[in-house]
């Protein structure tokens, strides 16, 4: 069979080739309506080549971050995040977590000895439209996991086959909080684009694995585990009083059989709203009342503006400075003040429903055509908690389950010291990270960088 490659398109081949003075324009005739702009932005990371551009779908907009490896950039793993909300730029990722740098004040920024550009290279990617730099023109949005999932695919497909350096790479694709339900339908999305690939003579996307860390991946056992993580000991000493526990107790059976007849057995829209305004009733107001965003500890500032995380405020203060912007290629149309979160966004995913739909099954159809996945967990989460998310991967119905469920939970240890708990089995991680709460390479960035160097090289925590 033909190849586009063969007269219809030519890859700009090295990262090297692109200006630090304006975007360079990609696309390629697989895929007519999307095409990538692309430029060198010297920034962050002195040590390493870093650029920015924006995924351009017609009238929508996606603004990426891009940061070679520090380790061999030219055989490295691909390495591919996004942050949740749904709504929330990954620029919290790149500039609080796991990126090359981290901005604790607006005017500067400090090198991340611990980012995970250590030994891969990394994409930060703001997604849906909406969301950190990214824009959209003529009123369109996206509102489901599965149309972002479209645009996503679309674009790595165009990076590899024109940035033919990175072609054949070990690709994983790892995000954080609703990045649990992203991240499964994004590599599945990338998993079944592959065969059209093949079919149009381009090279797949070497998918190796999913990575979600404290991730929303299925919500029912997240809703269900709030009375284990304030009412019992499974990370700290019960945070509720006794009566609330008591009521909360009372209503985990009967949550359970209101999600499981109307979100699960059968979806049906309005009642399955009722049942999770029931539970988040009974569940989840217990732990709001005590204005803690971490079992293990109170909120600092606003959460509206902080996030509970004062350095989120540095960050937006940073990315609305006019020369970042202008260094960054960020379009004109932008408004001037960077917001981390797009409450918008996250309200129209909310009227979709979209977390409500199922999700840990796109990860059993993953394992089941060999792209492991590592679940990682912040033991003092409350949101998308340890607890929950244990209890997913154990109930999980694919080919692995039996030999999973057999492995009991040990200690994984980093410099001598226990990280946190773990159990795999035929390409499936649980792993939990002690002391650290719903951002993990922020908590715990040594154990953190430790946990993706194995997970790349395939050694078992």
């Amino acid at each position: 069979m033909s190849s586009y490659d063969e007269g219809l398109f030519t890859p700009l081949g090295s990262l090297n080739a692109l200006s630090s003075d304006s975007f360079t324009t990609l696309g390629h005739p697989a895929f007519p309506n999307y095409n990538v702009r692309v430029k060198k932005s010297d920034f962050c990371d002195g040590t390493v080549g870093a650029y920015t551009g924006y995924i351009d779908i017609e009238a929508r907009h996606l603004f990426f971050y891009f940061f070679e490896s520090r380790g061999n950039p030219d055989k490295d793993d691909v390495i591919f995040w996004t942050n949740g909300g749904p709504g929330c730029s990954s620029s919290i990722g790149l500039f609080m977590e796991l990126g090359p740098c981290r901005v604790t004040q607006p005017n500067d920024t400090s090198f991340n000895p611990y980012s995970w550009n250590s030994n891969a290279n990394v994409f930060f990617i703001d997604q849906p439209v909406g969301v950190g730099f990214s824009y959209a023109e003529y009123g369109e949005y996206v509102s489901t996991t599965e149309e972002a999932a479209k645009d996503i695919a679309a674009f790595v497909s165009i990076f590899f086959e024109n940035f033919n350096q990175f072609k054949g790479r070990p690709f994983h694709m790892a995000g954080e909080s609703y990045g649990g339900r992203y991240i499964p339908l994004f590599a599945s999305q990338i998993y079944d684009q592959n065969a059209q690939l093949v079919e149009a003579g381009l090279a797949p996307i070497n998918l190796k694995s999913v990575m979600i860390g404290n991730g929303l991946t299925d919500f029912a056992t997240s809703v269900l585990s709030y009375y284990d993580m304030v009412c019992t000991g499974a990370s700290v000493d019960p945070i509720v009083d006794i009566s609330t526990c008591v009521r909360m107790k009372q209503a985990v059976p009967r949550c359970q059989k209101l999600m499981k007849k109307s979100c699960i057995d059968m979806f049906d829209p309005i009642s399955c709203d009722e049942a999770m305004a029931v539970c988040g009733l009974e569940l989840q107001n217990p732990f709001h009342a005590t204005g803690k965003p971490l079992i293990s500890k109170d909120c600092e500032g606003p959460i509206q503006e902080t996030l509970c995380y004062p350095v989120t405020k540095a960050i937006s203060q940073y990315l609305s400075r006019p020369d970042i912007r202008s260094l960054l290629g960020v379009d004109p149309s932008i408004p001037q003040n960077f917001s981390s979160c797009n409450h918008a966004i996250n309200a129209d995913f909310s009227l979709a429903q979209d977390r409500l739909h199922p999700t840990y099954l796109y990860i059993a159809g993953l394992l089941e055509r060999g792209v492991k996945a590592l679940i990682y967990v912040g033991a003092y989460d409350w949101i998308c908690n340890w607890v929950g998310n244990e209890r997913w991967t154990l109930a999980l119905e694919w080919s692995g389950q039996e030999e999973f469920g057999s492995e009991g939970l040990r200690e994984w240890i980093v410099d001598g010291e226990v990280a946190g708990k773990t159990r795999s089995a035929k390409g499936l991680t649980f792993a939990t990270i002690a002391g650290a709460g719903h951002m993990v390479p922020y908590d715990k960035p040594k154990q953190s960088l430790e946990l993706v160097n194995r997970w790349l090289k395939g050694v078992k925590l």
